[in-house]
């Protein structure tokens, strides 16, 4: 066992799968010789050369399009976005073109893309550079889409999402980097559509993702403070959904609140309600409740990011206000 950072448990996941897969290659601005903007990427060049760790242009539109391009001649590409919201810029390579390119192949191709991106709020980059966008994503059919929380299932997950045959946009947290965590010794490989139950509780189900899981936990500690006992699902990944472990979790608790960071229209936590209330309306108590980022630009300044971000004393405040 050894305690990474999250941001060294990326390298160490990417070079796992590049001394698996002689072909696998990487694409992205800063990768190589920088190490990564947000040196995730640091010690990669040096082992595995400029041929597979390639810097490229300032070009989201050519880093995507040169992957898929690999990709559907069989060369497997791990290619990063730099900040998420950039996604806005490719999107059409990604919406319209690998995450459509097996069905409308009828089977014949596949798009064995992972796009890696860094995702979210908390480090005061303003509203073009810090939106959680995973919803984005989420919506299109063909794409898998992940963020992890700590750094063993960053490991693992990135693992499970490069074997993947299809593409998979691997969303990593910015205001995760720095925290630390076990990894397993070994080769490391998770499973994707795998939820984690993280705290085990019968009151109350907080379902968080990402940064969102570390705040959940805490208002779990602080909640057990009252006498309220939450059980705290990290989703790990939204496509594919563990509805299984979530419907479980309701049949034993009765309230669900979800913990999101994207903006409230149209996040995550809505299909969640949507579920939960068709599959599971009659193990309710009440109505499922969503804790949100408002449906706001994310403000740059101190003070107002952090209050339009879910913080553990939201989450806290209000599983107490819904259970009185």
């Amino acid at each position: 066992m050894a305690e990474l950072s999250y941001r060294d448990a990326v390298a160490y996941g990417i070079a796992q799968e590049m001394r698996r897969d002689p072909q696998l290659v990487m694409l992205g601005e800063d990768i190589a010789g920088a190490g990564g903007v947000f040196k995730t990427t640091v010690g990669l060049l040096n082992e595995f050369g400029p041929t597979r760790v390639r810097d490229t242009p300032i070009s989201e539109q050519a880093i995507l399009g040169a992957a898929m391009g690999a990709a559907m001649t069989g060369v497997p590409v791990i290619a990063e976005i730099m900040f998420s919201d950039f996604l806005a810029v490719c999107f059409d390579i990604v919406a319209n073109e690998m995450a459509k390119s097996r069905y409308m192949t009828g089977g014949q191709m596949s798009v064995p893309v992972v796009v890696r991106t860094a995702n979210g709020g908390g480090s005061r980059f303003g509203a073009q550079h810090s939106q959680s966008v995973e919803n984005w994503c989420m919506m299109i059919p063909g794409l898998k889409v992940v963020a992890p929380s700590t750094p063993a299932d960053v490991v693992g997950l990135l693992a499970a999402s490069i074997r993947d045959p299809d593409p998979v946009v691997f969303f990593e947290h910015k205001s995760l980097m720095a925290t630390k965590g076990d990894v397993p010794e070994g080769e490391v490989i998770d499973e994707l559509g795998q939820a984690k139950i993280v705290r085990a509780g019968t009151d109350a189900t907080i379902v968080a993702l990402a940064y969102m899981v570390p705040r959940a936990l805490e208002a779990a500690e602080r909640l057990a403070e009252d006498g309220i006992s939450a059980e705290v699902i990290d989703l790990r990944t939204l496509v594919p959904l563990d509805t299984n472990a979530i419907l479980g979790s309701v049949a034993k608790t009765s309230r669900v609140f979800t913990v999101e960071e994207n903006p409230r229209l149209c996040g995550w936590g809505a299909e969640i309600a949507s579920i939960v209330a068709q599959e599971a309306f009659w193990d309710l108590d009440g109505p499922v409740v969503r804790i949100t980022t408002p449906h706001i630009p994310l403000p740059a300044a101190e003070a107002l990011e952090d209050l339009a971000i879910p913080s553990t004393d939201r989450i806290v405040r209000t599983v107490k206000e819904n259970l009185d």
